[in-house]
């Protein structure tokens, strides 16, 4: 028997002018707001993979700053193993829920809301962390 290879994803930690951070909250379960994002689809690159994911789930167009970390515990997604790029990404504008997000909200990122989805409240500390000391998640985690 084979064994099932993770699927992969993009998440895009999109930062407004104002430094709120945008947010979109599941239509589908598991439920919770979580990080505009999603799989990955075949002969997609995941820089475009996470354009595509922030455009039709919030309607904003991001520019990519940087891939901020890689997620990969079996364990962050109830549905199944998955692989996760964490970019950090700039936009303007006002999102707008759209495709599987039935809203995309921006927040302070000292008023998140809760239940925040999957890992995405682990992920949001650790880019916080970052911000505040530099310091960027372990390669080993």
């Amino acid at each position: 028997m084979r064994p099932v290879t993770p699927l992969i994803t993009v998440d895009a930690i999109i930062r407004l002018p104002d430094e709120r951070i945008v947010l979109v909250e599941r239509r589908f379960p598991p439920p919770g707001w979580a990080l505009p994002g999603g799989f990955v689809d075949p002969g997609e690159s995941l820089a475009s993979a996470v354009r595509r994911e922030a455009l039709e789930e919030t309607g904003l167009e991001i520019e990519i700053l940087e891939l901020f970390h890689v997620y990969s515990v079996p364990w962050r997604d109830p549905r199944g193993d998955t692989v996760s790029a964490v970019y950090h990404c700039r936009a303007s504008g006002t999102p707008r829920g759209g495709d599987d997000a039935a809203a995309a909200l921006a927040f302070a990122p000292d008023a998140l809301p809760a239940p925040l989805a999957f890992d995405h409240g682990r992920i949001l500390r650790q880019f916080f962390d970052w911000l505040r000391t530099g310091v960027r998640p372990s390669p080993a985690e």
